[in-house]
């Protein structure tokens, strides 16, 4: 690359990155500010002898820290999470990765003991865990060693410099809906927000991507559930015909069986639903929320679904089972992890290649992680038909021209 400017640099590698970005789930393509180091590798080295399960061969060690024999049924996750990881190797059968099983248990203690356990054995990187209390365990060995973690956790609190979250995140969908709906004309809005931590971040972002857009906010209701018991919802649902008639678009994020009862119940109350477009988030990306009838035309941000659905037939095939719409995070992380290796040489997950401003293309689309450890995405918009979805904003393929 020498003789280039670091823009050309970018520019040319994006492209690159942007022509294969179909086949990623394959080939491990990524689209960076990297350049290719050609006759810089690292040279193999006698390392520790590993303990516990290993998928791969190569000669670069990262751990893979899930939740394997956690209480509450969290264990299929885990067991989701290492078949999908060992599906990324079986497509990218030239990576040079060893992937170190280890098991978190979902706690904290379970994350430190399993992060350091990799690292011991010479991973230079972990991927995982999934639950909270597991990542700030892991990350408290590895911040230690200096071993970066790619965590798999919609809990932001636990994201910080060098523990990155590949999840998807509430505020980028919140971002990508309203920011839609704002250049769509509309001003006035309402909301009905779950309490909680999760409402909480949801809130807080819904209130200045509608601030950016000079809109106003007529009236955020929260709501309590408590297992099936729906009251509170359905109360909080029914203070809003007030505000029906003065606004145009109404922010339901909660996904599951809460946008179709909150429209049944508006409806019920004789409001005036016409000029009221219906939004969501990512937690719409389920068929009891795309097939509904009740919800068509509403509009929600989600990752693209293209790549996902291949693999999800890829999995099929494999293991016999549907796997959960995260599955394809752990499938991104081990991809990712084998495309660093490939492509960024000994510097492979330094910090200055890992928060790189163009970012990386996986099966979900774009997504770049930001020094504090958080991520922003690519997101498309969907509207619901009733029958499945329709894009009507694809998500957008490079960071310069999508945000």
């Amino acid at each position: 690359m020498r003789g280039k400017t670091g823009q050309q640099q970018r520019r040319q590698f994006l492209k690159t990155a942007l022509a294969c970005s179909s086949a990623f789930a394959l080939s491990g393509c990524l689209g960076s500010s990297l350049g290719s180091l050609p006759g810089d590798q690292v040279q193999p080295t006698a390392q520790p002898q590993t303990t516990g399960e290993v998928i791969g061969t190569g000669s670069v060690r990262v751990g893979l820290l899930l939740p394997l024999a956690a209480s509450g049924g969290n264990a299929s996750i885990g067991t989701v999470f290492k078949n999908a990881a060992a599906l990324a190797l079986q497509n990218f059968p030239n990576a040079d990765v060893q992937l170190l099983v280890k098991d978190t248990g979902g706690t904290a203690e379970g994350g430190r003991s399993a992060a350091q356990s990799a690292i011991s054995e010479g991973a230079e990187l972990i991927l995982g865990p999934v639950f909270a209390p597991a990542v700030s365990g892991a990350a408290a060995a590895a911040r230690a060693t200096g071993v970066p973690v790619i965590a798999f956790s919609t809990d932001t609190s636990v994201a910080a410099r060098g523990v990155y979250l590949l999840s998807f995140l509430p505020e980028s969908d919140v971002k990508r809906i309203i920011g839609y709906a704002n250049s769509q004309q509309k001003r006035s809005y309402a909301a009905l927000i779950p309490d909680g931590s999760y409402g909480a971040v949801v809130e807080a972002a819904f209130r200045q991507e509608v601030g950016k857009g000079a809109g106003r906010i007529a009236t955020i209701q929260r709501y309590k559930m408590s297992g099936s018991d729906t009251s509170d919802l359905v109360a909080k649902t029914a203070a809003l015909k007030s505000v029906t008639n003065n606004i145009d678009a109404l922010f339901v994020p909660a996904g599951g069986g809460v946008p179709p009862l909150v429209v049944q119940t508006l409806v019920s109350q004789g409001a005036n639903l016409g000029n009221i477009k219906i939004l969501g988030s990512g937690q719409w990306d389920s068929a009891q929320v795309k097939n509904n009838s009740v919800l068509a035309g509403a509009w929600f941000a989600g990752p693209e679904d293209k790549g996902f659905q291949g693999f999800a037939r890829r999995y099929q095939s494999t293991y016999g089972a549907t796997p959960p719409r995260n599955a394809s995070l752990v499938y991104d992380g081990v991809t990712l992890a084998a495309g660093l290796i490939r492509s960024a040489g000994p510097q492979r997950f330094q910090q200055s290649i890992m928060t790189n401003r163009d970012g990386f293309i996986g099966i979900d689309g774009l997504f770049r992680f930001k020094s504090n450890g958080l991520n922003e995405r690519g997101l498309a918009v969907y509207q619901i038909t009733g029958r499945g979805t329709e894009v009507i904003s694809p998500a957008p393929r490079d960071f310069r021209t999508g945000f």
